[in-house]
């Protein structure tokens, strides 16, 4: 069986604030700068996820993309989409929600809700320039 990749790209928006409570108010502004700011900033998202695996000679697929696009939507895009990231999301307590942070968050929420394909990356674009890509340890 011939070995594929696909990709599904989903879109959200967000609110979060960068702040270390580890580092006095002069180091998280030296650290983050605007993206410091007390009552936040948001950005639109786009989030990638590539999973791979064998190509199913009855449907063609490697995995049917409206069932990945489902579990997005309700593994990340319920909780994240109109959010602000610090204090609206269970599964990001205690953490800095930079895009590496996010990105990593994402993967794990991911990783094992997809049976029969193996997940290959989550590319998370904070900025039409600024994106991370993870895959994985």
């Amino acid at each position: 069986m011939p070995i594929a990749r696909v990709t599904r790209r989903v879109h959200f928006s967000a609110g979060h604030r960068l702040h270390n409570p580890d580092f006095t108010d002069d180091e998280n502004r030296d650290m983050y700068g605007l993206c410091n700011n007390p009552t936040g900033h948001g950005h639109n998202y786009d989030l990638e996820v590539t999973v791979e695996g064998e190509v199913d000679p009855g449907t063609g697929y490697v995995m049917d993309l409206k069932k990945l696009k489902h579990l997005l939507e309700r593994e990340v895009l319920a909780d994240v989409d109109h959010a602000n990231l610090n204090l609206d999301v269970d599964w990001l307590s205690d953490v800095i929600p930079t895009t590496e942070n996010l990105a990593v968050a994402i993967w794990r929420r991911l990783e094992g809700g997809l049976p029969g394909v193996t997940l290959v990356a989550v590319r998370l674009w904070e900025t039409d320039r600024n994106s991370v890509e993870y895959r994985g340890q």
